[in-house]
């Protein structure tokens, strides 16, 4: 059987939002500054691909579990006005790409990322007629790997893939015992995958394959 279902992470596979997202946490960090100091590019960067609990624990970990919560809560609400005006930067040939892809296979995001956050990618890169259903940690608490189980037994699924960057996004294929493409352009790396991608339009070729 051909693969019936592509399903996408979002950060350092479809898009570098780092930037808008480093402006606007570092808007509300000022704001609270016995707290902590300005946020660094590269340890946001490092925080792309982690459930958004895990993240405001690294960022506050002076703070309690609540007051951690809100704080990002606080962060994320900044990042959707600056990221809906701004945008991130699609990599390179990713619209392109998703139209072929999308007349042959129906296309998903599954995210760790914050409710709302998908929402935003769409509506600041006008993506959304390619996807036919989305899901993410901060709509259901739920892993990456249980959220692609999801998006598979709610779309009927029953030979899909996942395309990710990092060694979290493998793992959640491996839970969700789906094949993983390794999107090595992104932020992260992993040696765990079935096939590896170096730009995005490769992946037109590569769904002929598998």
């Amino acid at each position: 059987m051909k693969t019936d279902g592509i399903l996408f992470d979002l950060d350092g596979t479809l898009w570098d939002a780092v930037e808008g997202i480093l402006t606007a946490w570092n808007q509300v960090i000022a704001a609270h500054p016995d707290l902590r100091g300005p946020l660094e590019y590269s340890e946001l960067q490092g925080y792309m691909g982690l459930p958004m609990d895990e993240i405001a624990r690294r960022m506050f970990p002076m703070c309690p579990e609540s007051e951690q919560q809100r704080l990002l809560e606080e962060c994320c609400q900044v990042e959707h006005q600056v990221l809906e005006k701004r945008g991130g930067t699609l990599y390179p040939q990713v619209e392109e790409t998703l139209q072929v892809l999308s007349r042959k296979f129906p296309l998903f995001i599954v995210s760790n990322c914050e409710d709302g956050y998908i929402q935003c990618f769409f509506r600041s890169m006008g993506l959304e007629k390619y996807f036919k259903d989305i899901e993410c940690f901060g709509a259901t608490g739920l892993s990456k790997g249980e959220n692609n189980k999801l998006i598979i037994r709610r779309n009927g699924l029953k030979q899909p893939v996942y395309v990710g960057d990092t060694q979290g996004d493998s793992h959640a294929a491996r839970q969700a015992g789906i094949p993983f493409v390794f999107a090595r352009y992104g932020f992260g790396d992993t040696k765990d995958y079935d096939t590896a991608i170096d730009h995005f339009a490769q992946l037109v070729e590569l769904m002929e394959e598998i």
